[in-house]
């Protein structure tokens, strides 16, 4: 059977009016910024007018994901989509997708199948330009560093502890590391440097944490750019950069507004990667979406070791929100490969297999019902080649966790495969209620923090805290930076640091290499294994199959 593409499919979507989709939402025209026919920022001042209370809030997160495809954001859309067609007054809020991934391995993050955010190609590329403004502040505060030492470097900032790095929305490891200002006197003083992706950006972590522009603009005073000769840290205050940077992103933090292919009302703003930074769309379009429907449906990077666990512990603890009811995505084929599966056996049935690879599954499952107390349900993404025994075995396993399984079968039959689902979260939402705690405490000491997620979330024995992230942390304490959450990067591809274990492995150790402070945004940054904030391009880019006919019209985008 010959299945059509994602984008064929997108492209035959007859889209309505955004000013349609909008009056779905109850937004009024006169918050509607519109660009072009189906897509529109949102003026924020629709968050302190309205009176309307806030909608069930239900987060999609995911097993650990593998090359054979869990179908996360798909299964999101096509939740709120089954959830609309079930009656609901329903909207979805989503991450917008980097370049970065669109060009390489990973393809487009719009959903796929029949379960998708439309106009796909325009959310893909550059849709309301919102990267590109967190691009230009994030390297005008770099110029400005560099000017500001240029120029007789009044602040002390010494050149070998510059922490800040230009950064541009595209995979190019050419651009890890780089020397710049060579050239002589005139051309800036030479250093060592480098270029992080956007989405790496702390500027989009706090673009995505900022509850207003003045919040916004408060947080970007604090990004710490460096330090002193004599060890003191330079903010984008001291640089005075800070309105400038300001007012390059005022637009670009309205959220926008989009549909999916079934015309439910999508807010799709913001994207930090899950596995280097928080993972989540903003709080503007999370606060936005959760005025203008019943049910908001939202998502979180990767697996739920990481999106999830940062949604709850760091964008939940800073804003006051509480999910509703947690959906985790899996797939047999998936956990197939959990269990030691090569990607061309996935089609057979293979009961041991899955066996090995499903306690993957459940410690995530364990995870946000034993240990962050909220109602859950496991959405199966049904392929073609899963048997009913291996479906029953998944159904049965996690009944003994006191947990439903439903199947969805959204990539191929949009919202009306996503029926069953959407009962069961309202039947979560309405029927059980949860008593959402934190993974850790805030008052602890950093390195107690980190051993907490390791232990708790991951199923470690341990942290091992090398030497010169111990003296880092002791730094971050002694300067008032204790206090804050912590972020962990960490590789997507296991529980662990080490991307090659795969299914949930016990009595393992994590290294930390690196901790820094993330000012701006609010956090302590722990990394671990071989993180990388620039990544590189695969043999065969997805770019290679990317084209444009004379109309106009993009083929090969996925």
């Amino acid at each position: 059977m010959e299945y059509k593409t994602d984008i064929e499919i997108a492209q035959e979507c007859e889209m309505q009016p955004i000013a349609e989709i909008a009056a779905r939402a109850h937004v009024d025209e006169k918050y509607l910024e519109p660009y072009g026919r189906y897509k529109a920022k949102i003026d924020p001042q629709l968050l302190r007018d309205t009176d309307r209370k806030d909608a069930k809030l239900i987060l999609v997160t995911a097993i650990t994901p593998t090359p054979a495809g869990e179908g996360k954001t798909t299964t999101t859309i096509g939740l709120a989509d089954g959830l609309r067609r079930i009656g609901k007054d329903v909207t979805v809020a989503l991450r917008e997708p980097s370049l970065g991934p669109v060009f390489g391995v990973k393809g487009g993050a719009a959903g796929g199948g029949y379960a998708q955010v439309v106009p796909m190609e325009d959310i893909n590329l550059h849709f309301t330009g919102d990267f590109h403004a967190i691009g230009a502040a994030n390297n005008l505060l770099a110029a400005m560093l560099d000017n500001h030492i240029q120029q007789g470097n009044s602040l002390g900032i010494d050149p070998k502890k510059i922490t800040w790095k230009r950064c541009v929305d595209m995979n190019d490891r050419q651009l890890r590391n780089v020397v710049d200002g060579l050239g002589g006197r005139m051309n800036g003083v030479p250093r060592e440097d480098g270029f992080d992706i956007t989405v790496a950006s702390e500027v989009m972590a706090v673009f995505c944490l900022a509850s207003s522009v003045t919040d916004l603009k408060e947080r970007l005073g604090r990004i710490i750019v460096g330090y002193t000769y004599d060890d003191r840290p330079v903010t984008a205050n001291d640089l005075k950069a800070t309105g400038a940077m300001t007012a390059l992103l005022k637009d670009a933090l309205k959220p926008n507004l989009v549909q999916t292919l079934e015309g439910t009302p999508a807010f799709v703003h913001g994207g930090p990667f899950a596995n280097i930074a928080h993972g989540c769309n903003s709080v503007m379009a999370t606060r936005m979406a959760m005025k203008m429907g019943d049910y908001t449906v939202t998502e979180a990077g990767f697996g739920a070791d990481l999106g999830a666990e940062k949604f709850l512990d760091i964008k939940c603890r800073m804003t006051g929100l509480t999910p509703d009811a947690v959906v985790v995505v899996g797939t047999i084929r998936a956990l197939k490969m959990h269990g030691g599966l090569d990607k061309k056996q996935l089609a057979a049935e293979d009961l041991a297999a899955l066996e090995r690879g499903i306690p993957n599954l459940l410690k995530h499952v364990s995870n946000i019902k034993n240990v962050y107390k909220l109602p859950c349900v496991v959405a199966i993404n049904r392929f073609p080649t899963d048997t009913d025994a291996e479906v029953d075995f998944i159904i049965k396993k996690c009944r003994e966790l006191g947990v439903n399984t439903v199947l969805s079968t959204v990539w191929a039959e949009g919202g009306k495969g996503g029926e069953a689902l959407a009962r069961e979260v309202v039947r979560l939402c309405e029927e059980e209620k949860g008593d959402f705690t934190f993974s850790y405490e805030l008052d602890q000491p950093i390195e107690k923090k980190i051993e907490d997620i390791v232990k708790k979330i991951y199923g470690g024995s341990g942290v091992s805290i090398l030497p010169a992230a111990k003296k880092q942390i002791a730094k971050l304490e002694e300067l008032g930076y204790g206090g804050l959450p912590v972020c962990m990067a960490k590789t997507q591809y296991s529980l662990t640091d080490d991307p090659t274990k795969l299914g949930a492995p016990s009595d393992f150790t994590v290294t930390v290499r690196n901790v820094k402070v993330s000012a701006g945004a609010g956090f302590i940054v722990a990394l671990t294994g071989e993180i990388m904030t620039m990544p590189g391009l695969p043999k065969v880019p997805a770019a290679e199959k990317i084209d444009v006919d004379e109309n106009g019209r993009i083929s090969g985008l996925f």
